[in-house]
């Protein structure tokens, strides 16, 4: 168990990442959630230095002639460089306090098609981000997940699963380090490449919509949310938890009819490696979940620290056990987005017209 324990939660600010004259490194800077944090991040604090870490150098020169990254140039660093070079993460780390790391392949045909290349990236690549954290003595490190890391059926999920073990299990061998590990969870982001919404969008004037099946489900959350429960995580994190926000669930029908209630649905059945509903806490990981208000925690599997304390004062009102037999999947989610409201949120993401 740790000699010491973090900050009691009412000594945050009610949004308070603790970024304010910090070096924050980010991998996979230049994708959509990696430039939506950086924005959030230099409108609300004044962070020392921050580095861009990505394999894309026309984004990264893109962004630099973006706002607010133009504006603030003299903080801005810009790495070239990839998750699977060990040895040009460790120089990336150098002097950095806060690390969060987006970067992943995550398209599921092409990480079936090109196992290997996902496990180069999504494991080894999060092990060379966690050592190399290790040997900078980095103190905060939040990994982004995914839904489909729970109870895994493709390759992409299971990846992430065991990055998850893997940035977990980093904080049982930190020694003396300060470094502490975190994971959040979190389902398909409105609008994301690969995702059903564009897809969608695509086939609207053809008046036809394929769906895979009638009954399908999705957990659902617009990237500025995914934002804030990193900023979340990185204020409240002891270490070893994986967060899981609380977010609302939509019907693939809904989807359809919020686009297009005009075009006609065609069923074409469940992919490989497609889940009928997704997941984010299976009921064996219930047996280690505490509830708060807005989030859960699934707790290490290794005891960390006081677990009763964390339950109490980690966030403004204590946690719950979660019951026996508890899940969270996208299905029985007692909250859905209507077709009204998703189509008001497809229209507010500039996706839909009209």
């Amino acid at each position: 168990m740790s000699d010491t324990l973090p900050p009691r939660r009412e000594d945050f600010r009610a949004s308070d990442a603790r970024l304010d004259g910090a070096s924050l490194l980010i991998t996979g800077g230049t994708g959509s959630f990696g430039v939506q944090f950086l924005r959030t991040v230099l409108t609300r604090y004044a962070p020392r230095r921050v580095i861009v870490y990505s394999r894309d150098e026309l984004k990264q020169y893109m962004m630099q002639q973006a706002e607010p990254f133009k504006s603030r140039a003299s903080i801005m660093r810009w790495f070239i460089g990839d998750v699977r070079d060990a040895d040009r993460l460790r120089r990336a780390m150098e002097d950095v306090d806060v690390v969060v790391h987006a970067a992943a392949l995550k398209q599921v045909p092409a990480a079936e098609y090109n196992p290997f290349e996902a496990v180069k990236t999504n494991v080894l690549g999060a092990q060379h981000v966690i050592d190399a954290s290790l040997e900078a003595q980095v103190s905060r490190v939040v990994a982004l997940s995914t839904d489909k890391a729970a109870a895994p059926i493709n390759l992409y999920g299971a990846t992430k699963l065991v990055s998850d073990k893997l940035f977990v299990a980093a904080n049982n061998y930190r020694g003396k380090r300060p470094s502490r590990f975190s994971v959040v969870r979190y389902g398909n982001v409105m609008g994301s490449r690969g995702s059903v919404i564009p897809h969608f969008l695509a086939q609207r004037a053809s008046g036809v919509l394929p769906v895979t099946h009638e009954d399908m489900t999705r957990f659902s959350i617009s990237l500025q949310e995914g934002v804030e429960h990193v900023l979340y995580a990185l204020a409240r994190a002891w270490g070893g938890e994986v967060f899981v926000p609380k977010i609302p669930s939509y019907r693939i029908l809904d989807v359809a009819r919020a686009i297009a209630p005009e075009a006609r649905v065609e069923i074409v059945g469940i992919r490989p490696g497609e889940k009928l509903h997704e997941e984010m806490i299976t009921a064996n990981d219930a047996l280690g979940t505490i509830e708060f208000d807005r989030y859960f925690v699934i707790l290490p599997s290794t005891e960390l620290w006081d677990v009763e304390q964390f339950r109490l004062t980690s966030d403004s009102s204590p946690g719950r056990r979660c019951e026996l037999g508890f899940s969270y999947d996208s299905g029985t989610n007692p909250h859905f987005l209507t077709v009204e409201e998703l189509r008001a949120q497809i229209l507010a993401s500039g996706a839909l017209h009209g």
